[in-house]
């Protein structure tokens, strides 16, 4: 029997901006530090008409991350805002005077001496943050939890890192992370997940992530369209904090309507949402989606989702799949995009729940106000960051449900 999709509406939140972290003037000034980057080029905002009309909607708006500075993620930009955020504050300037050019100049790297930015990821993160590290020519130390993709390990150890595939889940291999930047002369630890004690660096990670967000709004504001929805993915919820916190700041009471949506395997944010507290989920967390498979989420980001989502949704692997296979071979006259597994969920989901006839599926329509005036945006977070998983689904049929 195929899995189902699970989802429970939001009973915590009260929409109150309780935070000005992701305000639409700090996140400017976000994107003026990426835009210092010679390899800055906003990404697109692909239009998909022809399946909007298939499937029912005025609108649906993917943003493609594959062609972020070349990395095939969005990570970098979180990475590299908190590491520039860090060395801004052990230099005593504000970030906007420091570019690019600057921060990566032969003077700063004196200035600031020898740095080992340590983190733990899946890939794309990691990634992000051994490129910034390369740039700035500071080490950088990586850890993967088990399962991880070896050509994403690869794709790390290119850009100079140490990094290394570690017997255990993702949460626990922040935990080493942190333990092991705690030890290390000079070492810094650059994660996009928050705890107590640790949230300042997470919070610059989020404020990062803030550059596709405003760049999606403005793309889409010269379309002359605003989303009526937004399905954003999450794994600690870093990225679905700052996408909701930019547009709750940027919209107020007409917010779009929000959809957070995970892996079954860590639905950490879908049972916290469920039982109405903080959850979290424990085990080897094994899903398709490597990059949403966290079991913890953000204290930070969680405090944002909690007051303004409307919609948490469970997802089997299948639903990625479908995303995915639907992304690589669109309708005729749509762009095709390379999307990879924790990227396409989002476009499996609307499709699931727009095509299928289930009761379940037809009650999550109707909660979530689904309809042929509805504009719908999406983020495919990452392109084909494990090739071979990519042509196993999209070629030769992996996980259909």
């Amino acid at each position: 029997m195929t899995e189902q999709v699970l989802w429970t509406e939001n009973t915590i939140g009260a929409k109150k901006l309780n935070s000005s972290l992701m305000g639409k003037s700090e996140i400017e000034r976000v994107r003026e530090f990426h835009r210092s980057f010679p390899q800055y080029k906003e990404t697109p905002l692909v239009s998909l008409p022809n399946l909007a009309k298939l499937l029912g909607v005025r609108g649906i708006y993917i943003k493609d991350e594959s062609q972020r500075f070349g990395l095939n993620a969005f990570k970098v930009l979180g990475g590299s805002y908190a590491m520039a955020r860090y060395i801004a504050g052990v230099l005593g300037l504000d970030i906007a005077d420091l570019p690019y050019e600057r921060l990566i100049s032969e003077k700063v790297r004196n200035q600031i001496g020898e740095v080992t930015f340590f983190t733990a990821t899946d890939g794309n993160h990691g990634r992000g943050v051994a490129w910034s590290a390369n740039k700035l020519r500071q080490k950088s130390v990586v850890y993967m939890p088990m399962g991880s993709a070896s050509h994403r390990l690869e794709k790390i150890l290119n850009e100079g890192a140490v990094a290394t595939i570690e017997n255990m889940n993702y949460d626990d291999v922040v935990r080493l992370a942190s333990k092991e930047a705690q030890k290390a002369k000079n070492g810094v630890l650059v994660q996009d997940t928050a705890w107590k004690g640790y949230e300042e660096i997470p919070a610059w990670i989020m404020q990062g992530y803030g550059t596709m967000a405003i760049e999606a709004d403005e793309q889409l504001q010269n379309e002359n369209e605003a989303p009526t929805h937004i399905f954003i993915q999450a794994g600690v919820g870093s990225l679905a904090g700052a996408v909701q916190g930019y547009f709750a700041s940027a919209y107020g009471e007409k917010c779009p309507m929000t959809a957070i949506v995970e892996p079954h395997a860590a639905n950490c944010h879908y049972l916290s949402a469920l039982k109405g507290s903080y959850q979290v989920v424990d085990g080897n967390l094994r899903t398709l989606m490597a990059g949403l498979a966290c079991g913890e989420p953000s204290i930070i980001s969680w405090e944002i989702l909690k007051e303004w989502v409307d919609i948490f949704i469970s997802c089997p692997d299948w639903v990625a799949a479908r995303g995915m296979r639907m992304s690589a071979a669109p309708l005729r006259g749509d762009t095709s995009i390379v999307s990879g597994e924790s990227g396409a969920v989002g476009l499996g989901l609307l499709s699931t729940i727009m095509q299928r006839s289930d009761a379940n599926l037809a009650a999550l329509r109707d909660a979530l106000r689904l309809n042929d005036d509805s504009v719908v945006l999406l983020f495919s977070t990452e392109g084909d960051t494990d090739p071979q998983m990519y042509r196993d689904i999209v070629w030769n049929g992996y996980c259909s449900g």
